[in-house]
């Protein structure tokens, strides 16, 4: 036992007072079913509202590391966000947070436990971060190297799946095609980075979805695909216009908010693999670059 508790004794109140564990308990379960339930109105407002989908998709593109479910709240609290950090988090980065801001609230993944069933499962924490429209000075920024096209879809090509061959043409005008049968991408010959990157991106998203099943059906998957090949457009700065969500499959409408939080997992774990071999072409591209211009 520790010889210092006698510091604390009578000193800074009048009364005695008490911790009720089971209090703070209760408190925390209900802080999470509360952010748990915003998730899901949340999910049941996007399958509805294709805008709104979009926007969720946008979300997530700047938060690639936070689960759908995180991506939600983000969407539900401040849509707007580019950057989120805790209070220590933004102390580290040497800005301080507003006075009095209001906090956007996720869930972080805490201590694991064991089921009845001998299972294992995680705790999840409400964690408070802030946007960094929320801080006062100046953030020490490290000034970004935008790869080139080439390096670009060099990067998005990166130990593809399955192999990719150039043809000169392709049925109802497309610019790529995966034939799962054969397994292998299609890319017609001739056109311009942007629409080699939206197309093939979309292909290898069906080339991942696809996996080693033997039955695959393309026009189940095509809106995650489509979802997918977004997500990374968005993120690596790809032009997104002509992209359209107008029209959300009957499915996704009619799916409950776990089935939504599914097909939304799905979606971003199918980006994040593509874009996590895109990362290490990217990095030496970069470390190459900067090299350069140091000289």
């Amino acid at each position: 036992m520790s010889g210092f508790d006698d510091l604390f004794s009578g000193k800074f109140t009048k009364e005695d007072h008490s911790f009720d564990k089971e209090a703070w308990a209760a408190k925390k379960q209900e802080e999470r079913q509360a952010l748990y339930a915003l998730a899901d109105g949340t999910a049941e407002i996007i399958r509805q509202d294709s805008a709104k989908y979009q926007q969720f998709l946008d979300v997530q593109s700047r938060f690639d590391r936070y689960s759908p479910t995180n991506a939600l709240l983000i969407l539900a609290q401040m849509p707007e966000a580019t950057q989120l950090k805790d209070f220590d988090g933004w102390k580290e980065a040497g800005v301080s947070v507003q006075r009095n801001p209001v906090s956007i609230k996720i869930l972080e993944p805490g201590k694991e436990y064991t089921r009845e069933d001998g299972s294992r499962g995680t705790f999840f924490e409400v964690k408070r971060v802030f946007d960094i429209s929320q801080t006062r000075g100046r953030l020490r920024s490290v000034p970004g190297v935008k790869p080139d096209d080439r390096t670009l879809l060099q990067a998005l090509i990166h130990r593809s799946p399955v192999p990719i061959q150039t043809v000169e043409s392709l049925p109802n005008s497309m610019g790529a095609l995966y034939d799962h049968d054969q397994q292998v991408i299609f890319v017609c010959r001739g056109m311009d980075a942007g629409d080699i990157f939206r197309s093939v991106s979309k292909e290898l998203a069906h080339a991942e979805l696809a996996g080693t099943r033997q039955e695959y059906s393309r026009s189940d998957a095509a809106f995650a695909a489509y979802s997918v090949s977004y997500l990374l457009c968005r993120k690596y700065g790809v032009d997104t216009a002509d992209y359209n969500f107008s029209r959300l499959p009957v499915s996704f409408r009619e799916a409950d908010s776990q089935g939504i939080r599914e097909n939304l997992g799905e979606i971003r774990d199918t980006a994040a693999q593509i874009s996590g071999r895109m990362y290490r072409v990217l990095e030496q591209a970069r470390t190459a670059k900067s090299k350069g211009q140091e000289r």
